[in-house]
């Protein structure tokens, strides 16, 4: 399921200070990071404060950030898009702990996840690092002498 996510709203959850300089950008870096990992492909992020000579939007890896300028701010810039999404709303996401804009996601169709929790599961996402990819068989020392043997006499009888 796609997340549209109340950037500001989920930094300090995860441990962050809104003070620093790269805030956004770790945030950033970090929703890649639980993309890869969980496989979770859609994910736009929605950031207040924007600075006038910045884009707007940019893609960012996995992760469509949105910069919103005054006089508008994330809350009303989510709202919108969930109006654009109409009835595909319900396939999404909203990642806030702002109760209005909870509401409106919910009266959208879309499912609501508070930040803490969305910040709980991101957390516990990238702890349990990449998913395994199979047994790995560790030959001894023993083995690959027999091997590199069996393979070089092969190749002597061609």
């Amino acid at each position: 399921m796609p997340f549209l996510i109340d950037g500001h709203n989920l930094i300090p959850k995860l441990g962050m200070s809104l003070n620093s300089f790269d805030d956004e950008l770790e945030l950033v870096e970090r929703l890649n990071e639980f993309c890869r990992l969980s496989r979770k492909g859609q994910v736009e992020v929605y950031f207040d404060n924007a600075q006038p000579a910045s884009p707007e939007t940019r893609k960012i890896g996995l992760v469509a950030a949105h910069f919103v300028r005054r006089p508008l701010i994330a809350d009303e810039a989510i709202r919108q898009r969930l109006k654009k999404l109409g009835n595909a709303a319900r396939n999404w996401s909203v990642v806030s702990s702002d109760h209005r804009v909870q509401a409106e996601a919910r009266s959208a169709g879309a499912k609501v996840i508070s930040s803490d929790e969305f910040a709980a599961t991101l957390i516990d996402t990238l702890r349990s690092g990449p998913p395994p990819t199979g047994k790995q068989s560790q030959m001894s020392e023993r083995e690959l002498e027999e091997w590199l043997k069996l393979f070089s006499e092969r190749g002597k009888q061609k």
